[in-house]
């Protein structure tokens, strides 16, 4: 445990969550204040009318946070020059905002003052600009300022990367195979890339950099899967040097030489975690409402088709890697596993089609008369919906795998035990049966890996359309 969780000044929790609520206080603070000068200055010193109503004293503190919030300015440590472009950039679109607002709400009436949104405007960056070049000397003094940071590569690459952006981290040390690097007589040498993921364990941090341009496409992939589940961003120097990125998109950019590119592991915000669980408790409960007349009638069809009892409640594999009891409706015969051993015996091309898929596509002598009906439309899954709002599954996530499944997820394990399983998800509406079992895993991974609350509501409309499609799985 040790020096990494205790040191609070060195970039840690304390660093990541109060930091930027600091910020976003100076900066309301200093909102309001100019916004106050502004005003003195039209009313006394200029002596022109404000047509400003009261409601604006909220409104356009709000109005102009909200573009802050939006540019990104609390989250990342940014060298003074780029940070003064986007404090620039969100000041302007501010006071936009704030004229389209005037516009809108109070058409017809006087609209404020040119000469106030001008002066509010200018000491309005000013003052933003100042207090964070003050904030940043204070709080690096400090060790509150720095995030902290391991880096995977320690070539040209990480030294230009530190040259430009290394006061705005604590440099936790390298991963490096080759320990002759002239950085590694600066900072720690953690490990080879074979001790990436005791390293990230070890050494638990909210960024990880990969300074390998040099590695194949393949090769920086399978580097970034390995590292993804043990950090909250991955940031990738890709290899673009001589190419002019100063209008490019990016995350991050320097001297047009040297560009970052950021990416979020979205799964791993408490906010978004509590968002997705929010959305799971809503509208799960409103589908339990709609399904519950027809998961009475299943009911009582299953017992009256065969003997056994309605459900099959196997252990799955969920969040973390632990073990759940999934909720189903029993669609085969109680003694299936000795009829599918007797059938695959028999039918040496259902066995490699077992094989490949996991699955049966066409006839499955297991299976009952009512179990073909409920599977055909998915109302097998219906009791799902109360591990749903029991918190051990989702409504979209990755597929509920089976505990013997374990050694055939290999590498992609981290990954999709990030979140609970799902419900539906990208590879029911995406081929369901006719993907291959390594296809499921991978669309399982990039679903994690690039989650977002659009996506679950586009799945569970698409879910609609396949089952309604009577696509079976």
């Amino acid at each position: 445990m040790g020096e990494t969780n205790t040191s609070l000044l060195s970039g840690g929790k304390w660093n990541y969550f109060i930091l930027p609520v600091a910020l976003f206080a100076a900066d309301l603070l200093v909102v309001y204040g100019t916004m106050m000068a502004a005003m003195l200055l039209v009313s006394q010193v200029l002596e022109q009318p404000l047509g400003m109503p009261r409601s604006w004293g909220v409104l356009l503190p709000v109005l102009y946070m909200s573009n802050l919030l939006f540019a990104d300015l609390y989250r990342t440590r940014r060298v003074l020059a780029d940070h003064a472009r986007k404090i620039f950039k969100a000041s302007g679109y501010a006071v936009i905002t704030i004229v389209l607002a005037d516009f809108l709400l109070h058409m017809g009436e006087t609209p404020l003052s040119r000469s106030f949104l001008l002066l509010f405007w200018l000491l309005s960056f000013w003052g933003l600009y100042t207090e964070r070049y003050f904030l940043r000397a204070v709080f690096s003094r400090l060790g509150l300022w720095k995030s902290e940071i391991v880096i995977i590569g320690a070539g040209k690459t990480a030294e230009k990367f530190v040259k430009a952006f290394g006061s705005g981290f604590d440099i936790v040390g390298f991963v490096e195979d080759n320990p002759r690097r002239p950085l590694l007589q600066k900072y720690p040498h953690l490990g080879g890339f074979a001790d990436i993921e005791q390293v990230l364990r070890e050494h638990p941090v909210y960024e990880v950099l990969l300074a390998v341009p040099g590695l194949s496409k393949a090769q920086t992939i399978k580097l970034f899967y390995e590292v993804q589940p043990y950090t909250k961003h991955v940031s990738l120097i890709p290899d673009l040097f001589g190419v002019p990125i100063g209008n490019m998109k990016a995350l991050r950019s320097l001297d047009d030489q040297l560009l970052v590119l950021r990416t979020h592991n979205n799964l791993n915000r408490m906010s978004n975690r509590l968002l997705k669980r929010a959305f799971d408790l809503v509208v799960g409960s409103l589908i339990a409402v709609c399904i519950l007349p027809i998961i009475v009638v299943t009911y009582v069809l299953v017992k009256m088709d065969s003997d056994g009892p309605a459900f099959y409640n196997a252990e799955r594999i969920g969040k973390d890697g632990t073990t759940f009891r999934c909720y189903k409706f029993r669609s085969m015969y109680v003694n299936a596993d000795a009829i599918l051993r007797d059938y695959l015996d028999k039918n040496p091309e259902a066995q490699r089609e077992w094989q490949e898929f996991q699955k049966l596509r066409g006839e499955d002598p297991r299976v009952t008369k009512v179990g073909r009906f409920i599977r055909k439309y998915s109302i097998d899954e219906l009791p799902q919906i109360f591990n749903v709002l029991e918190g051990n599954m989702s409504l979209v996530g990755p597929r509920p795998y089976l505990p013997r499944e374990r050694e055939d997820i290999g590498e992609y394990m981290p990954v999709i035990c990030m979140t609970t399983p799902g419900m539906t998800g990208l590879w029911q509406v995406s081929g369901r049966s006719n993907v291959k079992f390594s296809g499921r895993l991978k669309m399982d991974s990039w679903y994690v890996r690039n989650w977002n609350l659009w996506t679950d509501i586009v799945i569970l409309f698409k879910t609609v359309r396949v089952v309604l499609g009577r696509d079976a799985y």
